[in-house]
């Protein structure tokens, strides 16, 4: 199943190439099974294949087996990482950047972005972004959602607008942004049920 150039950045081949790439070079000190990568980013695992195949026969990445597992990681040594890591950071970077940055943030029980940038990355036509709105559920202190923010916004080079809403907000279907959050396209990094408990 191949999925069509991003609206993002359509100089990729495919959202698949785009996603794979941005993983891996956004964290460049890891490995990662084929497996895991297939499951975290949503792709079948046969698109997955051809995707790595192709990236490592361009030297993009590299893989090694141990067992029967086999591990991928970021070429860093290639003469394009270091642009292609910048390129990829602003295009489709949010998703990784926004969870590390509030990975860490007591109280959030839902992490998701939205707006502009979420519409592009499914494919809705219209201006590059040039924000990353992001929702936060929870119960988080507002100093650390806005220090977790300004971490992404550094990393992305992009403004990075956090708005904070309770479980039940989320749950509410009263709630305005919440309702129009919804009927828009959005990325789901953390999700309530998923969250551990806070203490």
């Amino acid at each position: 199943m191949r999925s069509q150039a991003p609206s993002l950045l359509p100089i990729f081949r495919s959202r698949h190439q785009a996603d794979l790439l941005a993983w891996l070079y956004l964290h460049p000190d890891a490995e990662f099974q084929a497996i895991d990568l297939a499951n975290r980013l949503g792709i079948p695992p046969s698109t997955l294949h051809r995707e790595l195949q192709r990236l490592i026969d361009a030297g993009l990445l590299r893989d090694r087996t141990v067992g029967r597992s086999r591990l991928l990681r970021a070429a860093v040594d290639h003469p394009a990482a270091e642009p292609l890591t910048r390129l990829l950071t602003v295009s489709f970077g949010p998703p990784a950047v926004v969870n590390e940055a509030f990975a860490d943030v007591p109280g959030v029980e839902g992490l998701y972005v939205f707006g502009s940038w979420a519409a592009r990355y499914f494919g809705r036509p219209g201006a590059a972004p040039n924000d990353v709105d992001v929702l936060v559920v929870g119960s988080p202190a507002r100093a650390d959602v806005y220090a977790a923010a300004d971490a992404a916004q550094e990393r992305l080079a992009l403004p990075v607008n956090p708005t904070i809403r309770t479980p039940q907000q989320w749950h509410d279907a009263s709630d305005g942004l919440v309702r129009e959050i919804k009927a828009s396209p959005y990325v789901t990094l953390i999700t309530p049920d998923a969250a551990p408990p806070t203490a």
